[in-house]
């Protein structure tokens, strides 16, 4: 079981043979900064101070091949092969509210969509804090916990979470079929660092796809309210009108704001529609010519994500101004690359 010295807080942790440095980390209560935690963000990339680790598949947008010569890591695809030290690369912007564990109560639950509840929860004292665009780990009894993002912005005693029922999947499914109003459960958090940076200035564009929504309101509602003026383009998407939801609080927003369009897009519309079609990046290619100075936050499945950072990244958006937040469940076992400490 190899030792990972934290150079950031001076701290070190025993990391469990075959596990991640960011498993490991998270699960000794340490505020590591992250988003996906599948290789696909980039928000974890720390620098290689000594030792040798195996770098699991990830995203060439993530970590690049020059970015791994030069020593940096993604913390949530490094397995240290031995003792290592690693320090995750600042970033001022980053929210730094405490995880804590709460016990909270079921106020509420409505069907959006033919597949994604509206799940509403009471807890805490204080409630739980985070900054928009972060998400929490939600815990039913006899079940495995579950990360979903916050789908309101922060400071409300009730907290909103969009929850997507998973094919086969039994925490989803326990969600949507078993719990009611006046159900206890447990949220640890806050967490992830695809959060909104309210010092940028410049042009927004938030892209979401299905219950990607979630993150991506909360991030817009902020916004508002704390009078960000800057265009904010909005793209949503689905595969079919049924799937689309939240088009009214998008329109309140907008017009609010006076300078956010929103976009909604159907992917294999069943019927005739006047919404635009075709996938999300490729109506964005189409729209929108250069994003030098933007901020893009995004959220949803990982091949929507993958294709619109290809099409931003080619169109001048800077690598650290994508906040990406991905809904990955990991379905076959992972490669990996080793990386080995310099002679």
């Amino acid at each position: 079981m190899p030792d990972v010295t934290l150079l950031n807080i001076g701290r070190t942790i025993r990391v469990p043979d075959g596990e991640t440095i960011l498993s490991a980390a998270l699960a000794e209560g340490i505020d590591y900064p992250h988003g996906c935690k599948s290789g696909r963000c980039g928000i974890c990339k720390s620098r290689r101070a000594s030792g040798d680790v195996d770098l699991l598949d990830h995203s060439r947008f993530a970590l690049t091949p020059a970015e791994r010569d030069a020593g940096l890591i993604l913390a949530c695809r490094a397995v240290p092969k031995g003792s290592a030290s690693v320090a995750w690369l600042e970033d001022e912007d980053t929210a730094r509210h405490p995880v804590r564990s709460i016990e909270a109560e079921v106020v509420g639950t409505e069907l959006l969509t033919h597949d994604i509840l509206r799940l509403r929860l009471k807890g805490g004292s204080p409630p739980l804090q985070f900054a928009p665009g972060q998400y929490a780990t939600l815990e039913l009894p006899g079940e495995t916990s579950r990360d979903y993002s916050m789908a309101n912005a922060p400071g409300a005693e009730v907290v909103e979470f969009h929850v997507r029922r998973v094919p086969g999947g039994r925490t989803s499914g326990a969600i949507h079929d078993r719990l009611q109003t006046g159900d206890r459960v447990w949220l640890t958090g806050p967490r992830g660092a695809a959060n909104l940076r309210a010092g940028h200035t410049g042009p927004i564009l938030a892209v979401a796809g299905g219950s990607g929504l979630a993150p991506i309101l909360s991030i817009l509602e902020s916004a508002v309210a704390q009078g960000m003026r800057q265009p904010i383009r909005v793209y949503i998407g689905g595969r079919d009108e049924r799937d689309l939801y939240g088009l009214d609080r998008l329109a309140r927003l907008a017009a609010q704001h006076g300078d956010m369009t929103v976009t909604p897009v159907l992917s294999a519309p069943s019927a005739p529609t006047d919404r635009r079609t075709g996938f999300l990046h490729t109506v964005v290619h189409a729209d929108l010519q250069a994003f030098d100075g933007w901020k893009c936050y995004t959220a949803g499945p990982p091949a929507m994500i993958d294709a619109l950072t290809e099409v931003v990244l080619a169109r001048g958006l800077q690598r650290e101004d994508l906040h990406a937040d991905v809904f990955f469940t990991p379905t076959t076992a992972p490669r990996s690359v080793e990386i080995a400490a310099a002679d």
